[in-house]
């Protein structure tokens, strides 16, 4: 009596995972995985994690983490009231999201956004907020969807406060 392999979200090891056949139906995002997210590891600029069904070395999706930073002026002015006043604030960008077009429909996308915000939570680096860039409507929609809300004069640029996050798993991030 075989159990089937529980996916798993790793980082991105260009010897081991396969990521040519991947396609999420948007060609930047594709081409990223496929040609520039082993290059932006070893540089680190960003950190693509992938998600696997051991023993498939095939990625059924993807998420990048990096440092980026806020102006306390982009920020709503009942978050801002509460922090100190720094001009421009620490915080984690969520970079890219995607899930093989195979794997749509499977709360993929969701598991590798809860991934990433738990990694960020226990990150041993100070951030005030996870950032994401939504492509399009239905990105925002996704992300408003777990919470995130719009900055103001950016509506495609949505956040959620680590203090949210830490609400979310509380405090040791489990």
């Amino acid at each position: 009596m075989g159990t089937a392999a529980r996916p798993v979200i790793e980082l991105l090891d260009t010897t081991r995972h396969d990521r040519s056949g991947f396609s999420c139906g948007v060609e930047a995002l594709d081409r990223y995985l496929q040609s520039q997210a082993g290059q932006d590891a070893r540089r680190r600029v960003a950190f693509p994690y992938v998600l696997v069904e051991p023993p498939s070395p095939n990625v059924l999706g993807f998420y990048t983490l990096s440092n980026t930073s806020l102006q306390a002026a982009e920020l709503p002015a009942t978050l801002v009231k509460k922090l100190p006043r720094y001009p421009v604030l620490p915080a984690t960008l969520l970079g890219r999201l995607a899930v093989d077009g195979k794997g749509r429909g499977k709360g993929l996308g969701s598991e590798l956004l809860l991934d990433a915000l738990r990694r960020c939570l226990r990150s041993e680096t100070a951030s005030l907020a996870v950032v994401v860039d939504a492509k399009d409507d239905a990105a925002a929609s996704f992300y408003e969807g777990h919470d995130f809300m719009r900055l103001p004069e950016q509506p495609n640029r949505l956040f959620m406060p680590m203090a949210e996050i830490e609400k979310l798993f509380g405090a040791a991030g489990s």
